[in-house]
């Protein structure tokens, strides 16, 4: 099993690399701006402080992520072992399994394999994105909301600088490929809004974004805030598209993906969820996501060089 496990470690490793370039996040020392003098990383590592770990855990937390949707969960490969998995889910996981007295246990897998290793009970809690949707609610015990940001709230379309301007309605994609990965509630906002489109599916959004910057598909549904980590790592090839999908209010926020038959677990995660949006703390971790990926500038967001949070 040990030598199984290295394996998939590695693999991951070799599948995720590319995150560190033409699809990926930051977590590197340099500033948006290439001038090298901030540590991006300084207000994620200061949450990651405060967040701590459990004092004589009692068993195990197993929480199952797709580590491809940066700024929410991405891999930084300048940090060792499951610290390498990083973004705001990473740090939400943390605090539940501090908050709970469990020591944490990172799976990394594909998105529609998250779902499967919780309906499975091979993983406690799938945390990686998810909005509510009927069929999840169906199959799962889904949580109380959870806010990341108001960019995740928002669903857009990115596309290369060669088609910008060209996908401003529904009508307009009509003969197009465009990229969803598979599970995901961008995949049903295509099937529904872009009927004249031809979606193409991925099991992993950097793939789909791969393929977009190879010409495989001519434009990829994706949520604002991952949208944004494309566009800044690809600026001279990417832009996101003058258009943002109506959806619902219910599938605004995010939710944890339970297995039904342990609403217990999934009532002591509620009760977490309700004391982090009064105590506020969902912000900060984002912002510091930002900065992790290079999404944002310490200058956007109003931090000093060393993570800290400027107040007037």
């Amino acid at each position: 099993m040990k030598k199984k496990s290295l394996a998939l470690l590695l693999s991951l490793a070799m599948i995720f690399t590319f995150m560190l370039s033409a699809c990926g996040g930051g977590g590197g020392d340099e500033s948006a701006d290439g001038s090298g003098d901030v540590d991006v990383a300084a207000a994620y590592n200061n949450y990651l402080e405060q967040i701590g770990e459990p004092e004589n855990p009692d068993g195990q937390l197993v929480v199952a992520v797709s580590p491809d949707f940066a700024p929410m969960e991405f891999v930084d490969l300048s940090r060792e072992g499951d610290d390498q998995y990083v973004g705001f889910d990473i740090l939400l996981a943390k605090s539940l399994a501090v908050a709970l007295n469990k020591e944490l246990v990172i799976k990394p897998m594909s998105f529609d394999a998250v779902m499967a290793a919780v309906q499975t009970g091979n993983a406690d809690l799938g945390i990686s994105g998810f909005s509510w949707t009927e069929e999840r609610a169906e199959n799962y015990f889904l949580t109380r909301w959870y806010k990341a940001g108001e960019n995740e709230s928002e669903q857009t379309v990115i596309t290369t600088k060669a088609n910008e301007g060209k996908f401003t309605s529904e009508e307009d994609f009509t003969g197009y490929k465009v990229g969803a990965q598979v599970g995901s509630l961008q995949k049903i906002l295509v099937e529904t809004n872009l009927p004249g489109a031809e979606m193409v599916l991925y099991d992993n959004l950097n793939d789909a974004c791969t393929a977009l910057l190879t010409g495989k598909i001519d434009a990829l549904a994706v949520a604002v805030g991952n949208g944004e980590s494309f566009i800044s790592a690809n600026p001279d090839e990417l832009v996101q598209c003058d258009f943002l999908f109506e959806i619902d209010e219910l599938y605004k926020n995010n939710v944890i993906l339970v297995n039904k038959d342990n609403a217990e677990l999934g009532e002591a995660v509620n009760a977490v969820l309700e004391q982090q949006e009064a105590d506020g703390v969902w912000d900060g971790w984002y912002e510091a996501c930002q900065l992790l990926a290079e999404i944002k500038t310490i200058d956007e967001l109003g931090y000093d060089e060393n993570g800290n949070k400027i107040t007037e």
